[in-house]
């Protein structure tokens, strides 16, 4: 493909960083592994959520979400995650690649 693509966790970070404080903050505390006990399920519950997103109030956003908190557990799932982030990270739009140059007065 392209030139080999950032590390899963780096690429994390940069997605967590976008997020609104609160997201970010509460996506960095399960990817802890004390949150273990509270990640496991949460995954497989976004990643049911996911699943069954024809129904109402469930969505497909919950499917990546889940199988972002699985792949810390699983090294097998961050090399598709890190080229979907990367791929997210390319197209999301208003991303703030490289910041604006402050106004000099």
């Amino acid at each position: 493909m392209s030139a080999e693509l950032p590390d899963f966790h780096a690429l994390i970070e940069r997605f967590e960083a976008r997020l609104p404080d609160l997201l970010a903050r509460r996506s960095r505390w399960l990817r802890q592994p004390q949150s273990r006990p509270v990640r496991i399920p949460a995954a497989a519950l976004l990643t049911l959520g996911g699943v069954f997103s024809f129904l109402p109030v469930l969505g497909i956003w919950m499917l990546p979400l889940g199988l972002m908190l699985v792949a810390v557990d699983v090294p097998a799932l961050r090399p598709p995650l890190a080229r979907m982030l990367h791929w997210i990270e390319r197209k999301w739009p208003g991303r703030p690649a490289d910041p604006p140059p402050a106004d000099r007065v």
